[in-house]
């Protein structure tokens, strides 16, 4: 196993357990305070069933009611409950942003390593992904509503799409980097397979970058999905987003300001989180950035 894929196992290894954490907060702030943020929206999306009401329930007697005891952040113009909408609304940011940053990685990789391994395939699929990164996600998606309608899986889909090209170049890059290194072509001269030599020597050092990467793109995605729920380009009005919230209470804001503040401060926070979450794995997995800071 090479050095920079036995530090991938290592680096997270001694603050495994409650009683790594305070080692963690003070060697790795970032990673700590990015990861504590994430887990606060998950775990706010997992509880919307629990602690907060119906989400489409409309009542014409409770329109833009104020903060109250039964309804903390008030209603909407509908007279649908804000904090409801809100608790649910991680969920969609959160499904769209994993999934889409998933299958943009998973695609990068297989993609990455066959054009950095395989140079008879590399000139053709990296202008194929040349093609792909002009596409802009926002018109994309706009197509692809007015073909299918607006959707979750069409959303996720405008998002993935354009995600793969940088994801694939960047793992394209480490393989060319590694696939000539003496250990590489040691372990081919022995007679280790090319499926074994991939697995143990190549793949892990894609590991850490992609993780970076993938960060990146999930708070890409993460907004993206607000913009076009925003525009009416992502998901139906009836299902509680951040960004159709904005987009429908936005005329409200004197009247009911809360309606536009909630969803927009909890976009920002889990933006916030995955952007330093994934500032902290570099620093964690490439002490030199840091140094280099």
């Amino acid at each position: 196993m090479t050095l920079l894929s036995s530090s991938l196992v290592a680096a997270p290894r001694a603050w495994l357990g409650i009683s790594g954490l305070p080692r963690l907060a003070s060697r790795h702030p970032l990673v700590f305070t990015g990861g504590g943020l994430l887990v606060l929206v998950i775990v706010m999306a997992i509880a919307a069933p629990i602690y907060a009401g119906d989400p489409m329930n409309m009542d014409p007697f409770k329109i833009l009611q104020s903060p109250s005891s039964a309804m903390w952040l008030g209603t909407d113009s509908l007279g649908r409950d804000v904090f409801a909408r809100t608790m649910f609304g991680a969920r969609i940011s959160l499904v769209v942003g994993l999934v889409s940053t998933t299958g943009a990685a998973l695609a990068g990789l297989l993609i990455g390593v066959i054009a950095g391994y395989n140079r008879n395939f590399d000139n053709v699929i990296m202008r194929v992904m040349d093609g792909l990164m002009s596409i802009p996600t926002i018109l994309l998606a706009i197509a692809l509503v007015s073909l299918t309608g607006p959707g979750v899986g069409i959303l996720i889909l405008a998002i993935t799409i354009p995600s793969i090209p940088s994801t694939a170049r960047l793992v394209r890059s480490v393989v060319l980097s590694v696939r000539d290194s003496p250990y590489v072509v040691a372990a081919l001269v022995g007679g280790a397979r090319l499926p074994k030599v991939l697995w143990r020597h190549i793949l892990p050092n894609t590991v850490p970058p992609l993780m970076i990467q993938s960060a990146n793109v999930c708070a890409s995605a993460v907004l993206t999905e607000a913009g076009l729920s925003f525009l009416g380009a992502g998901v139906p009005p009836d299902i509680p987003s951040w960004g159709n919230m904005i987009a429908s209470s936005r005329l409200y804001l004197s009247i009911a300001p809360l309606s536009v503040f909630a969803p927009g401060i909890c976009l920002a926070v889990t933006v916030l989180a995955v952007n330093l979450l994934g500032d902290g794995l570099r620093d964690l997995f490439d002490p030199r950035s840091k140094g280099r800071r």
